[in-house]
């Protein structure tokens, strides 16, 4: 019978079944960070038990770290403690440790990837919902909570029931200055933010199979905001390319073999899928929320809707978001002053993503009304932008370059915004208070997007600023 990579993946990693109707299934790979691990491994140390598979176990700090100066002891009293407590449990439970003296550290979803640790057909968890991104590579990658992520230290798996599975395919040619970013904005925009409740999401078309694994991660990255704890790609040879030479990954012949598995658990042509959606390439723009949720989004040259327009379930969420954003129905999104410029996050902080930034921004300069901060995604994206000079142009624009790690896109540590502050961020949420502030305001968009909106101040049209 023809089976879905879900359910192929979902098969070989499934242990037993379990009294109350989950499955027992074993975790392939579990990533760690500093801000939801101490709680788990403090628990797990009152009980007694040890990690049951270091091996499969890898941490490193990207939430809470500062990106400004990164000197030890930092000066964030939490963030040294924090840090502090999970170098303490990787040594105590012999834990593959990517911190700042190894070259290696960055987000967690930056660097498993990079690092080839991320790899078909495996089960990967973390305590951190936008893990989804690893399913670029054809993996099931799922957020776990801290209670979680002490029984995956423990028993290296979890009890979980089974998601429905929805293809989404995208086709046709996306035009010049449209990313993926787009691409996942626009989809969340047309199933809602709760549209994947219960499903896990297949993206596939010919648009898809065009993408990098870069533009694949983006997209697999904000599955969550549409609900779906799972999205993923099934793996082809762009996927084998990338990881071929990774430190992790299998060296020499044994690469070639574990190409040949990585490749047999794409979906089947003729697996039963739980629904299809089509999306046409040519017809997305470049995409910017304006609410206070990924769903609430319109095209850059479009306008702002009318709550009155909309079903009347819909009319409460979006007239509150018109309430905290000031905005009004019917303004146009173009022109929408902004005071922080953000290119970072696990979503959009590779260096792909520097690049194209990098291209809007080479011999012009920051908008006086703006402050602007570039985060690369890990260590290593920075030391290669840097050695291709993107850091020299980001500078010379009036960004500020900084060290690695999740800042502003929740930020956790002084990375935030202020007071009423508008913020064109290349990050994956909008919630209220989600950077920082109580009542600053986030409008989400691609970092080429957020490159030209530093330099106009305002949201401007990319298409307008590329050579």
């Amino acid at each position: 019978m023809a089976r879905t990579l879900y359910q192929k993946v979902w098969d070989l990693h499934a242990v037993r079944p379990l009294p109350n109707g989950q499955t027992q299934v074993y975790i392939g790979l579990h990533l760690v960070h500093e801000v939801t691990s101490p709680q788990a491994f403090a628990d797990l140390d009152a009980r007694g038990w040890r990690v049951r598979a270091p091996e499969r176990t890898f941490a490193t700090i990207d939430h809470i770290v500062p990106t400004g100066l990164q000197v030890r002891p930092f000066g964030d009293a939490m963030a040294e403690n924090m840090t502090s407590a999970l170098e303490r449990n990787c040594r105590a439970h012999g834990i593959r440790l990517f911190d700042l003296s190894t070259g290696a550290q960055g987000i967690v979803h930056v660097i498993g990837p990079e690092l080839g640790l991320t790899r078909p057909g495996l089960t990967i968890c973390c305590g951190d919902s936008h893990t989804s991104t690893h399913g670029a590579f054809g993996a099931l990658a799922f957020g776990i909570g801290t209670s979680q992520v002490r029984d995956v230290l423990a028993s290296q798996s979890l009890a979980l029931s089974p998601s429905r599975v929805r293809r989404i395919e995208v086709s046709g040619r996306l035009a010049p200055g449209v990313y993926a970013k787009d691409v996942i904005l626009t989809i969340i925009g047309r199933l809602g933010v709760k549209g994947g409740v219960g499903y896990a999401y297949e993206y596939a078309g010919d648009t898809v199979d065009r993408m990098s694994m870069d533009e694949r991660m983006t997209l697999c990255n904000m599955s969550i905001e549409g609900g779906a704890r799972v999205g993923y790609v099934n793996p082809d040879r762009t996927t084998v390319e990338y990881l071929r030479g990774r430190p992790f990954a299998p060296p020499g012949d044994e690469f070639d073999r574990a190409a040949g598995r990585w490749l047999a658990v794409a979906s089947d042509a003729g697996a039963a899928f739980d629904d299809l959606v089509r999306v046409d390439a040519a017809g997305i723009s470049p995409t910017v929320t304006w609410g206070i949720n990924p769903g609430q989004s319109v095209p850059v040259d479009g306008r702002l809707p009318n709550p009155s327009d909309a079903p009347a379930a819909e009319q409460a969420g979006l007239n509150e978001a018109f309430e905290f954003m000031g905005f009004r129905p019917g303004q146009p999104m173009a022109g929408t002053p902004i005071d922080v410029a953000f290119i970072g996050s696990c979503t959009n902080a590779r260096l792909s993503d520097l690049r194209e930034a990098a291209r809007v921004v080479a011999g012009r300069k920051v908008s006086g009304r703006v402050r602007a901060l570039v985060v690369p995604g890990s260590q290593a994206v920075r030391a290669a932008a840097e050695r291709e000079g993107l850091d020299d142009v980001f500078r010379a624009a009036g960004f500020d370059w900084r060290g690695a790690g999740c800042s502003m896109c929740l930020a956790m540590n002084t990375d935030r915004l202020e007071g009423r502050e508008v913020c064109a961020s290349s990050s994956n949420r909008n919630f209220k208070g989600r950077q920082g502030s109580p009542t600053g305001r986030t409008l989400l968009m691609s970092p080429a997007m957020v490159a030209a909106a530093a330099l106009a101040g305002e949201v401007v049209d990319v298409r307008g600023w590329l050579s």
